[in-house]
Order: structure tokens, then C-alpha cells, then sequence
């Protein structure tokens, strides 16, 4: 019975973690590059239509990125909005998939030798 007890125990914290876990990480993420870009026109807008037969619009970026060493990636991405100008954006790059994530960032966050590429 005690066993059984602990076992059930040590389940459900696996379980919980598990879920906490979806929760918080980000597996976009992992194992992904990082490169900062800087918006500076607007994305090209397109359109398409879902399967159940509604229409969307994504805009579609191209930058040239910058990693925290100053090396340059050319990078494509597409957003469900149209992103703000002059904003700039830690892109999280996977080689065989593109970019994975986003997210804007400020200017200070930036590493020293991107951001002077940037500017």
C-alpha cells in the first residue's frame, strides 16, 4: 500500500511538470539561433484562405539579422500583423525550419555588436 501511494505520488508530480512545463517553455526555442533585426517597412501583405474556408493575411518580412557576435543571416519572416516600424526583434532561427519565434526586444537589450550593425 505505502509503495503504491508513493508511486501514485511520483506520477502525478511527473504529470504535473509536465504540464507546467507546455506551460512556460518555449520549445520553439530550444536548440534555435538567436539574430536581431530592426523593422523598417512594412511586411508584404498576403492572402490565402484556411480549410474551413475562411481567409487570413500574413505579412511577410525578409531582414538581414545580426547574431550577438555581429554575423550576418538573411532571414524570412511572416507574421500575422503587420509589425510596428522602427521596433526591433530577437528572432529565433532553426536551420532546417526557419524562424521558429519572435519577440520585440529593446534597443539596450541588444548585444553591443549587433545592435551597432543594426544602427
Amino acid at each position: 500500500m505505502k509503495k503504491s501511494m508513493i508511486a501514485l505520488i511520483v506520477i502525478v508530480i511527473i504529470i504535473g511538470g509536465g504540464l507546467l512545463a507546455t506551460r512556460f517553455i518555449n520549445f520553439n526555442r530550444i536548440g534555435a539561433d538567436t539574430y536581431y533585426v530592426k523593422i523598417a517597412t512594412d511586411g508584404k501583405k498576403t492572402s490565402g484562405q484556411a480549410s474551413d474556408g475562411s481567409t487570413y493575411i500574413d505579412y511577410n518580412y525578409d531582414f538581414t539579422g545580426y547574431n550577438e557576435d555581429g554575423k550576418e543571416k538573411q532571414v524570412e519572416l511572416t507574421a500575422q500583423k503587420n509589425l510596428r516600424k522602427g521596433a526591433y526583434l530577437e528572432v529565433f532561427v532553426k536551420d532546417d525550419k526557419g524562424v521558429t519565434s519572435y519577440q520585440e526586444v529593446k534597443q539596450a537589450d541588444i548585444p553591443k555588436k549587433a545592435a551597432e550593425k543594426l544602427n
